[in-house]
């Protein structure tokens, strides 16, 4: 469990510092420990919701948070990500869809972001309310948050500046969280909730203190694209290995 909660505490950090919540890596690290794939979701949820409710607040204050266009993007995400998280699901297609949601998590973090996309948004940037549905759905299936997929997107069709974006991604996390939880509880129920979460109480604390840290401070370790790129490395491994144990 040490090793784990070190690893959930640096994942917070690093995705706090950049606006997200860091729950398909959760969810990758929780796979790869092989804690019962059914009780994964609820785990993975409760550090991604520990994690973006601080950033959420943060951007709020800071006035950086565009409510009609983030409320836009989140109002038919969320319920699709209550559907998804209400979804039964074999152990193998879990996997699979874990391992695959992985891989587009590290293409999308090789994805150019910042300075060199900002301008007038593109006429795509009008339909990521619908979009960001079929996300939201994914999201509720393998219990991450969605905004690691929906940001790349914010991104390249200038939906947004990119603290905009940040928030955005941030309270997109945040309530498909909610309603993923929300979905997994219903299907699996309050005692299976309240097991898991008694077991990872360490990894809940460890998160608490890395989302803390990195929604505060500035990494200057590493440049930002190279901790993206690092993270992405990381996570296509994981998925490649994930796929790779279902399909051969």
């Amino acid at each position: 469990m040490a090793w784990l909660a070190a690893a959930f505490f640096a994942t917070a950090l690093l995705y706090a510092s950049v606006g997200f919540g860091g729950g398909s890596t959760y969810a990758a690290l929780l796979a790869l420990s092989g804690l019962d794939y059914r009780i994964l979701p609820l785990v993975a949820l409760a550090c991604n919701i520990v994690v973006v409710a601080g950033s959420t607040v943060r951007f709020a204050r800071a006035g950086v948070t565009p409510w009609r266009g983030a409320i836009a993007v989140t109002a038919l995400a969320a319920p699709a990500a209550l559907l998804g998280g209400l979804t039964p699901i074999t152990e193998g297609a879990f996997f699979l869809l874990l391992g695959a949601s992985l891989l587009l998590t590290a293409v999308s973090m090789f994805l150019p972001v910042g300075e060199a996309l900002e301008g007038e948004p593109r006429s795509l940037a009008r339909f990521m309310p619908f979009v960001a549905a079929p996300l939201g759905f994914l999201a509720g299936v393998v219990g991450i948050g969605g905004g690691i997929f929906l940001a790349p997107l914010l991104h390249l069709t200038r939906w947004r500046d990119a603290r905009s974006i940040a928030a955005t991604a941030s309270f997109f996390i945040l309530v498909n969280s909610l309603f993923g939880l929300a979905g997994q509880l219903l299907k699996r129920g309050p005692e299976a909730f309240s097991g898991a979460i008694y077991e990872s109480l360490p990894l809940l604390v460890a998160v608490a203190i890395g989302g803390q840290i990195g929604s505060l401070l500035a990494l200057k370790v590493l440049p930002p694209r190279w901790i993206r790129w690092l993270t992405a490395a990381l996570v296509a491994i994981v998925g490649v290995r994930l796929l790779a144990g279902q399909l051969l």
